[in-house]
């Protein structure tokens, strides 16, 4: 009986975390992060899922640098970009985390 009552109790903080989890995530979808690489030339924007939405290179600057050096680039942007989402990401979570600390009892 006790037994059945603790799973009960551990199924409800679950559904919680769950929905918390998904709510955050929508969060993520709204928050969005630059990285930028080659003094601005390159700029990648993603949003806090990590999810790629636009990547913006100046022409200009574009038309004087080889292949490699802007694939090079490119990825540092990326990366930058997807290291800020990572952060907020966690910062999210945390939070989250936290709060539900105090409900676990």
């Amino acid at each position: 009986m006790l037994g059945n009552f603790l799973n009960k109790k551990m199924m409800g903080k679950m559904e919680e975390m769950q929905k918390q989890v998904a709510e955050i995530k929508e969060r993520l979808n709204n928050i969005q992060v630059i990285g930028e690489a080659a003094e601005g030339n390159i700029r990648v924007i993603a949003n806090g899922n990590r999810l790629i939405h636009d990547i913006i290179v100046n022409e200009e600057w574009k038309n004087t640098v080889s292949a490699s050096e802007l694939a090079n680039e490119l990825k540092t942007a990326c990366n930058r970009a997807l290291e800020q989402a990572e952060r907020v990401e966690q910062a999210e979570m945390s939070h989250a985390a936290m709060g539900m600390l105090p409900n676990m009892k």
